[in-house]
């Protein structure tokens, strides 16, 4: 017997859960990174360090699996589920949650380290910051194909959604990256 597909709902939820997950795990290793890397620890540092990329990367796929449907289906199904009375906010994010918080806290607290990292950790580094731009430019592909380029930020009332996730990929950029030393940036179109 054949199992019907699951929903687009389903497989939006679902790879937000795995999404979450990932994150969650990052939040771990950066922290263990954080700790080894003081300890000076680098083999180990490094390997956290290994295991974030790992976990960004797989945050991308994630996004982009959540993104498995139409852009209509998107409108008529998945974005009315992230709307009043469904949820209490009228500009429902992913902002809000806790794990965006925790990790962007704590990448503000390891922005000094990263601007100070050993030379032995540089290629780890790199690339972590590569699988940060995978995830950032995923998760603005996605907001694109579902909402279009031009349509206006929940967030922010004088941008569109595309740039306001450009200006974060940036911004997020500048506290793993501070000294830009993995080359450019493909947030500034």
């Amino acid at each position: 017997m054949t199992r019907p597909p699951p929903s687009p709902l389903a497989i939006w939820r679902e790879f937000h859960w795995a999404f979450f997950l990932d994150v969650q795990g990052l939040i771990l290793c950066l922290g263990r990174f954080e700790a080894h890397l003081a300890e000076g620890r680098l083999a180990a540092a490094e390997e956290e360090l290994d295991t974030a990329s790992v976990l960004l990367t797989a945050s991308a796929a994630a996004m982009e699996m959540a993104a498995a449907f139409t852009r209509e289906v998107y409108e008529t199904t998945v974005r009315v589920s992230m709307t009043p009375p469904t949820v209490r906010s009228e500009d429902f994010s992913g902002l809000m949650s806790w794990e965006h918080g925790v990790l962007v806290n704590l990448w503000r607290r390891l922005r000094p380290r990263f601007a100070d990292l050993p030379e032995q950790l540089a290629p780890a580094h790199a690339d972590f910051v590569r699988a940060y731009r995978d995830l950032a430019v995923s998760h603005t592909g996605v907001c694109a194909k579902f909402v279009g380029s031009q349509a206006g930020s929940l967030r922010f009332d004088d941008r569109t959604a595309v740039e306001t996730l450009r200006r974060f990929g940036r911004s997020r950029l500048g506290l793993i990256d501070p000294d830009g030393r993995t080359g450019g940036c493909p947030f500034s179109s």
